[in-house]
């Protein structure tokens, strides 16, 4: 049959000139695979921004404190307060009627003993809603509770790598940690599972990682622990006077995010001359994101076009150089 007899032809050709043959389907599988390498990087990237973007709440709004600039506090003598203050939280409370939910969180970073054992973290001080916000979960014990709060009980929960490098070996649930800067324990009362870190927004909002947190109530940090706090430097000492680091507001419809958000902005505009707050809206963020994905992927496939562009050039110099040899076999043919 003719096609029979064709196609053998062209397989018989193709093995006349093995590196030709190799050079032309090489040709193809690297344009075609960088397409698709290019394109599935850029959406493997896209969907875990918007990811950590979604895990900070479509409907909630985040206000975190800032560390106002240098020339803001120069000439002040000994710590200067700044960012938010637990009256400017009650007062969202009471005057935004759009909040559904709002918790207020003070941390520090600190050193946590147990034994022999000194992992380095972060000390977060908080209600019982936070688990919630943040998506939380417990594989043992209990978070926080509002008797905690209430008693101001000494009671921590351990993110699980602080449970993991302080207790190896043993079930830390009845156990108690110490603050290696202070006399102070806390009995464990629950262990988190583990958890993914949320979206650095620019300067505003750092990456959180919550695998080195350690909880205690709001309340116990406030008596304990105070609002001064002091840092050794480099060479020095350094103060800070900080109420709450983050208010977290929920709003009752994702609809009212903007307009909630500017109301408060509104209620919070006499911090715009110490510059020591910000506002942040995940829900615009996500909008942004899905923005920055589309041109992101503009531009992977730019390029990826540009590749099987260059590896089509290839294989048609190749194609023109087998006619180009054969131009009197293939009249002859004919």
């Amino acid at each position: 049959m003719l096609w029979l007899r064709t196609w053998r032809l062209g397989v018989k050709s193709l093995f006349l000139h093995p590196l030709r043959s190799l050079l032309t389907v090489l040709g193809i599988f690297i344009g075609v695979a960088s397409v698709i390498w290019l394109l599935a990087i850029g959406e493997g990237i896209s969907r875990e921004a918007r990811r950590q973007i979604e895990d900070l709440g479509a409907d909630t709004i985040i206000i975190r404190s800032v560390k106002p600039p240098s020339e803001v506090t120069a000439g002040s003598s000994g710590p200067t307060p700044y960012g938010l203050k637990r009256a400017e939280y009650d007062m969202l409370v009471e005057t935004v009627d759009t909040i559904k939910s709002a918790i207020q969180i003070r941390e520090m970073r600190r050193q946590f003993r147990y034994g022999g054992r000194l992992v380095d973290g972060r000390l977060v001080g908080c209600t019982p809603e936070y688990a919630d916000v943040t998506k939380l979960k417990i594989a043992q014990g209990r978070f926080i509770d509002d008797a905690d709060l209430i008693h101001r009980s000494t009671y921590c929960v351990l993110a699980a790598r602080v449970a993991e490098r302080l207790f190896p070996y043993e079930d830390p649930i009845g156990r108690s940690i110490y603050l290696a800067e202070h006399t102070d324990f806390y009995e464990i009362v629950g262990v988190l599972e583990h958890r993914n870190p949320t979206a650095a927004i620019g300067g505003s909002l750092d990456s959180q990682d919550f695998s080195n947190d350690v909880y205690i109530p709001l309340t116990t940090m406030q008596r304990r622990i105070g609002d001064t706090v002091i840092t050794r430097g480099s060479g020095s000492f350094e103060g800070e006077i900080l109420e709450l680091n983050q208010i977290t507001l929920r709003v009752d419809n994702v609809n009212n995010v903007f307009r909630t958000a500017s109301l408060v902005e509104d209620s919070l505009r006499h911090h715009d001359e110490m510059h020591d707050i910000a506002v942040i809206v995940p829900r615009e963020l996500l909008e942004q994101a899905k923005t920055m994905q589309m041109m992101f992927m503009l531009f992977m496939g730019l390029i990826a076009a540009i590749s099987l562009v260059v590896g089509g050039i290839g294989i048609m110099n190749i194609m023109l150089a087998t006619v180009t040899e054969r131009t009197r076999e293939i009249g002859i043919r004919r």
